[in-house]
């Protein structure tokens, strides 16, 4: 049963004009060494710590109250740390933040732009005392985001997802907060492993993901991505075609070769409009309904804001939900 859909929305605009005046109001210093020395005029600005980040080392508040987020992970690490960003970018669909958010947990957040082409200007008007986000998303603009406040980059996003969470974590002094989410990780994942009968039941039972894309060819997603990490966690058996992705990532296929993604259980997933992402045209062919997985009603539409574009703890607890559910039914 599909959950939630998702449209494309277009590209917020990028006013960087002024971001160097209002970088210098927002932090007071002109500094753009990366260091964050900017943070001690931050808004109640207190004691620094040092915390090593992909761009080195970055001198951060003790807690910091500020937080602008640049990135859908991010935004769930925040959350489910407690932590209310005052400013996040939006993610490129219609509902503005990723709708499996709590609605009352980002109410309030100010929209500061879409997630590639921050608004820096909104954000230095913000007055943070620390920005998150990745090199892979914003390394180019590392000089920019660092005179308006530190900014704590982690190397990549997606598959180091747990790694890049302990660093928000240690950003937001947060630490005993994280170690209780992943504790409560650990449980959720042992207790659907065992809903599925055990680990041998779980390992004997192959899944795949599938992502229809618009503008793009149908993946089915490898090893090394966020998913396949959620799935590694329970124990689940993948099918070989997955070893076929480039870089572990994905494996992408055209309609005619959908059949390729076959396995136990299949979970799929769209971005974009379902007709141009070839969804329709794929899940209403031949190939794809002569599918075990389909003629055994182990095939599971999913929200794409969910599974795939969430990349964090909060995300990952309803996924392992909707797993349990699915092969459990």
């Amino acid at each position: 049963m599909p959950l939630r859909s998702l449209r494309p929305r277009s590209l917020a605009a990028v006013s960087l004009a002024t971001v160097a005046a209002l970088s210098l109001s927002a932090c007071g210093s002109s500094d753009d060494s990366g260091s964050g020395s900017g943070s001690d005029s931050a808004p109640g600005s207190g004691s620094t710590r040092t915390v090593k980040t992909a761009m080195g080392d970055v001198k951060v508040r003790e807690a910091p109250e500020r937080v602008v987020v640049l990135d859908t992970a991010e935004l769930d690490s925040a959350l489910t740390l407690g932590v209310k960003p005052v400013g996040s970018t939006h993610a490129d669909v219609t509902s503005g933040f990723l709708d499996y958010l709590p609605k009352d947990r980002v109410a309030g957040i100010e929209d500061v732009g879409q997630m590639m082409t921050p608004n820096l200007e909104a954000i230095a008007a913000l007055k943070p005392d620390l920005i998150l986000t990745s090199k892979v998303r914003h390394g180019d603009k590392y000089a920019e985001l660092s005179k308006i406040a530190p900014t704590v980059m982690t190397e990549n996003t997606g598959y180091p997802w747990k790694e890049n969470f302990r660093l928000h974590a240690e950003a937001l002094g947060k630490q005993a907060e994280a170690k209780k989410v992943t504790a409560d990780y650990a449980q959720h994942v042992a207790d659907v492993t065992k809903a599925l009968g055990g680990k041998e039941k779980a390992a004997a039972t192959e899944v795949n993901m599938v992502r229809f894309v618009e503008g793009a060819d149908i993946r089915i997603y490898g090893r090394k991505n966020y998913i396949a990490t959620i799935l590694a966690d329970v124990g689940l058996g993948r099918p070989a075609i997955v070893d076929k992705a480039k870089d572990g990532f994905s494996y992408d296929v055209s309609p005619e070769k959908i059949d390729l993604a076959d396995a136990d259980a299949v979970f799929h997933s769209t971005y974009g409009d379902p007709k141009k992402a070839k969804e329709t045209e794929t899940t209403g062919g031949g190939l794809w309904k002569n599918m075990d997985a389909v003629k055994n009603g182990r095939v599971f539409p999913v929200d794409d804001q969910l599974w795939i574009q969430g990349i964090g703890y909060t995300a990952a607890d309803k996924i392992l939900d909707e797993l349990r559910a699915g092969l459990t039914s």
